[in-house]
C-alpha cells in the first residue's frame, strides 16, 4: 500500500480528534561520568483534558509515522542515541479511535487502516537506535502495542488500565500485539491478557501487574516517572543495565511448541465456556496466535491485517462498537428523558427501610459512594444489628484487600447506623425501601415513613417488578415517590432503572439521576410498567424455555438451546441463582398483567413447594455433567410435545422480539437503545451481540414478528448501500 493510499484514507476522516506527536530533545544524564548522548522524547497529546483520552485514527497515525521517519533519519546521522514515547497525563494512548474504525467503509479501507498501523509501528521498531515506551497511564489496544513494538518499556505504578481488549471489541490485537506478547511474557500469560481478561468483563492490568508479567522492564512511581524512565534509558543505552525477561520465550524452541499449543487449547476452552463461540473475534485471536509461532513477524503482520480487515466487516464488530461506544460510553452518561440536573435536591442523609441483604448492600453503597449518613431500620434490634454488622464486615473485607484505607474504612462504618424506629428518618432527604416484594407491605411502609419525614423528603422503592403508581396511590404527596431499582449484587451490577410514575415530580426524578451518578451507576429512565425492562425480558426468555421443558423437551436440550446467544449463563442456572421462589413470584406478577405470554409453570411450583432450589443437581453442574436428581424428576410431570434446540431458540427469539415491540409501543423506554443498554448492564447480555435488539434484527426475529427491524441500517450493522 502506498503513502498516497494512506493519505486518501486519512482524508475520509476530517473531523478526527488528532493525537499529535510532540518531540523534545533531552541530553541524557551521565552514566559513569559521561552522558550517552541526545534522546528524543515523543509525547502523544490531543491537547484536551483527561476526560478526552488520546486515540489513534488515520491522521494521528500518519503524523506519528512522519515524526518517527524524521527521527530514524536523525538516528542514521548520529544525532540521537535513543527515542522514547510517552503520553499526556493519565494516558499513553487509549487505542484505536473506534468511531473512525466503525466508519471505515468496505474491506479495502479496513485493510488500509490495518496496514497503516503496521507501517507506523514498524518504523518505531526499526529506528536504528533503541526505542523506549514510558507507559505513564492508560494503554489499551493499539496504545499498548506502541509499547510492545518498542525495544524497552517502563511503566508507572499509577498506571491503572493496560490491556489488549480486542477480543472483547470484536477485533484482534492486529498491530503486532498478537505476535509480540506471547514471545515477551509466554503463551499462557498472553492468552490471559488477550482472551481471559477481555472476556471477563474487560478486565485490565495495573502497572505493577503488567510489570510482574514482564510486559514492562522497569517500574517507577508516578511523581517523577518520566524523569526516572529517562535516567533508566540512559543506563540501558550506556550498557550499565540489561533488562532481564524471565517470562520471555523463543517461539522456535522445541520445548515451547507444546506450551504454545496448550495455551491456545486452554484459550479455546475458555472462549467456548464464556461465549459459546457466538463471536468470531476471540477464535481469530487464537487462530492467528497459533499460526504465528512458526511465522516471521512480517508474515504475521500480513495475516493480522487480512484478519482485521475481515473482522471490521462483521456485524459482531459493528454491534460491539454500538454497544460499547454509543451506549455504554455515551448514552449511559446522558440518559434519555432525564430532567435538567439543576432541579435536583441536595441529599445529606439517607434512610433505608429494612436491614436484610439487599438493604444492607444499599446502605453500604450509599455510604461508600455518597459519603453521607445512612440509617437502616427493621422490626427488631437483632435484624438491625445484623444489617449494620454486614456493612461493617464488608468494609473490613475491603480494608483487608487494600481497596480502601483504614481512615476511609472507619469513616464508612461511622456513617452507617441502625434503629428500630422510623423516627430516625425525620431529617432524611431520601428514604428507600428494600422490604419484602409484596405491594401491601410496601404501601404500609411508605404510609409510616411519610408520617415522619419532611414534605420535601424523596421516597424511593427498590422494587423489581411491582407498580410504583400503586405504591404512591395513598400517599399524601404521591409526586415524591420514584422507582430506584438496583440489581443484585449491588456493588457489582452497573445498571439502575429509574422508574417514573405518572405523578412523579421532575425535581424528584432529577435527584434520582444525580444520586445514580454519585453512586457510579448507569441509569435508564423507565416508565412504570410491570417488571420494567430487564426482569420483564429475562422472565419472558425463561418462561419460553421452561414452557418447552414442561411440554416434554429434554432438560439438556431446553437449557442449552440458547447457547448461540452467548449468554453468561443458561436459563436453569439463572433461575437457581435468582431463586426459584423469586423468579416464580415475578412470573406470577407478569402473568397477572400480561396473561399467557408469561405462563406460570406448575412444575416449578411443585419444586418450590418441596423446597427444591434448582432443577439441576448442583454437584453435577460443578462436575460439568448436569443431571436432574430422580427425586426432583418425580415431583414433575411433562407433556408429549418435545422441541428441538433450534425450535426452542427460534421460539425464544420471536418471543423476545414480540415483547420488545410491545414495550416500545407502551413507551416503557425512549427507544430500543435503552433496552439494549438495560440488558447489557443489568443482565450481562453479550456486548458482541450489541445488546438484544441488534441480535434480534440479525437473526430475523424482529421482521418475523414485527415486520421491521428495531434499528436502522448502520447503527449496529452494515450501513445501507
Amino acid at each position: 500500500m502506498s503513502a498516497a493510499d494512506f493519505h486518501k484514507l486519512a482524508e475520509l476522516f476530517p473531523t478526527e480528534t488528532v493525537t499529535h506527536s510532540y518531540v523534545q530533545d533531552i541530553q541524557l544524564p551521565a552514566v559513569n561520568g559521561t552522558s550517552p548522548g541526545t534522546f528524543a522524547l515523543v509525547t502523544l497529546d490531543n491537547g484536551l483534558d483527561h476526560s478526552k483520552p488520546t486515540t489513534l485514527g488515520p491522521n494521528t497515525l500518519i503524523e506519528l509515522g512522519t515524526v518517527l521517519e524524521g527521527l530514524r533519519d536523525r538516528a542514521a546521522r548520529g544525532e540521537i542515541v535513543g527515542v522514547g514515547v510517552t503520553g499526556k497525563p493519565y494516558f499513553l494512548v487509549a487505542g484505536a479511535d473506534l468511531s473512525t474504525v466503525k466508519s471505515v467503509s468496505g474491506r479495502e479501507q479496513g485493510l488500509w487502516m490495518a496496514q497503516l498501523g503496521h507501517d507506523v509501528y514498524s518504523t518505531l521498531a526499526n529506528l536504528g537506535v533503541p526505542s523506549f515506551a514510558f507507559i505513564n497511564g492508560l494503554a489499551l489496544g493499539g496504545g499498548l502495542e506502541i509499547a510492545l513494538q518498542s525495544t524497552y518499556r517502563t511503566v508507572s505504578t499509577g498506571a491503572g488500565a493496560l490491556a489488549l481488549p480486542e477480543a472483547f471489541i470484536g477485533l484482534i490485537p492486529g498491530w503486532g500485539g498478537v505476535y509480540i506478547l506471547p514471545r515477551l511474557i509466554g503463551p499462557e500469560n498472553a492468552v490471559k491478557v488477550m482472551i481471559e481478561n477481555p472476556l471477563s468483563n474487560n478486565r485490565t492490568l495495573t502497572g505493577p501487574q503488567a510489570y510482574e508479567l514482564g510486559v514492562a522492564d522497569a517500574i517507577f512511581e508516578p511523581a517523577d516517572f518520566v524523569e526516572q524512565s529517562v535516567a533508566w534509558a540512559a543506563r540501558v543505552i550506556a550498557g550499565a543495565v540489561t533488562p532481564e525477561r524471565a517470562n520471555a520465550v523463543d517461539a522456535a524452541a522445541a520445548d515451547v511448541a507444546d506450551r504454545w499449543a496448550g495455551a491456545v487449547a486452554a484459550g479455546r476452552a475458555f472462549v467456548e465456556a464464556k461465549t459459546s463461540n457466538a463471536s468470531p473475534a476471540p477464535a481469530k485471536v487464537l487462530e492467528v496466535m497459533e499460526a504465528n509461532r512458526t511465522l516471521t513477524q512480517a508474515q504475521s503482520a500480513e495475516l493480522e491485517c487480512e484478519t482485521l480487515a475481515d473482522l471490521m466487516q462483521t456485524d459482531e464488530f459493528r454491534s460491539t462498537v454500538y454497544a460499547f461506544l454509543d451506549l455504554v460510553q455515551r448514552r449511559s452518561k446522558r440518559p434519555a428523558g432525564a430532567p435538567d440536573r439543576k432541579l435536583a435536591r441536595p441529599v445529606t442523609k439517607i434512610g433505608v427501610v429494612g436491614a436484610g441483604l439487599m438493604a444492607s448492600q444499599l446502605a453500604l453503597l450509599f455510604a461508600r459512594q455518597l459519603k453521607v449518613p445512612v440509617v437502616m431500620t427493621d422490626i427488631d434490634e437483632a435484624r438491625v444489628e445484623k444489617g449494620v454488622g454486614y456493612v461493617h464486615a464488608e468494609v473490613d473485607k475491603l480494608l483487608a484487600k487494600k481497596r480502601i484505607s483504614a481512615d476511609a474504612a472507619n469513616r464508612t462504618k461511622a456513617l452507617v447506623t441502625g434503629s428500630v424506629s422510623k423516627e430516625a428518618f425525620a431529617d432524611a432527604d431520601f428514604v428507600i425501601e428494600a422490604v419484602f416484594e409484596e405491594l401491601n407491605v410496601k404501601k404500609q411502609v411508605f404510609k409510616e415513613v411519610e408520617a415522619i419525614v419532611s414534605p420535601e423528603c424523596i421516597l424511593a422503592t427498590n422494587t423489581s417488578s411491582l407498580s410504583v403508581t400503586a405504591m404512591a396511590a395513598d400517599l399524601q404527596y404521591p409526586e415524591r415517590l420514584v422507582g430506584f431499582h438496583l440489581f443484585n449484587p449491588v456493588a457489582v451490577m452497573p445498571l439502575l432503572e429509574i422508574v417514573r410514575a405518572p405523578r412523579t415530580d421532575d425535581s424528584v426524578l432529577a435527584t434520582a439521576f444525580e444520586l445514580a451518578k454519585g453512586l457510579k451507576k448507569s441509569s435508564v429512565l423507565v416508565k412504570d410498567a410491570p417488571a420494567f425492562v430487564v426482569n420483564r425480558l429475562l422472565l419472558r426468555l425463561m418462561g419460553e424455555v421452561t414452557a418447552a421443558f414442561d411440554e416434554g423437551t429434554p432438560a439438556d436440550v431446553a437449557d442449552n438451546a440458547l447457547r448461540p446467544m452467548g449468554l453468561p449463563m443458561t436459563p436453569f442456572t439463572l433461575g437457581a441463582m435468582v431463586g426459584l421462589p423469586v423468579a416464580q413470584h415475578v412470573q406470577e406478577s407478569l402473568h397477572a398483567a400480561f396473561g399467557d405470554r408469561f405462563p406460570v409453570s406448575a412444575n416449578l411450583q411443585a419444586l418450590i413447594d418441596n423446597g427444591v432450589r434448582s432443577i439441576w443437581d448442583p454437584a453435577s453442574v460443578k462436575a460439568g455433567r448436569p443431571e436432574i436428581p430422580a427425586e426432583t424428576l418425580a415431583l414433575m410431570s411433562f407433556g408429549d410435545s418435545p422441541s428441538t434446540g433450534g425450535e426452542v431458540l427460534r421460539r425464544t427469539q420471536d418471543a423476545l422480539a414480540e415483547e420488545i415491540g410491545l414495550m416500545l409501543e407502551e413507551g416503557v423506554v425512549a427507544g430500543p437503545e435503552d433496552i439494549d443498554l438495560c440488558m447489557i448492564l443489568g443482565a450481562g447480555w453479550p456486548m458482541f451481540l450489541g445488546g438484544i435488539t441488534p441480535y434480534l434484527d440479525r437473526v430475523g426475529a424482529s421482521e418475523r414478528v414485527n415486520g421491521k427491524k428495531f434499528l436502522a441500517p448502520g447503527v449496529a450493522s452494515e450501513p445501507a448501500a
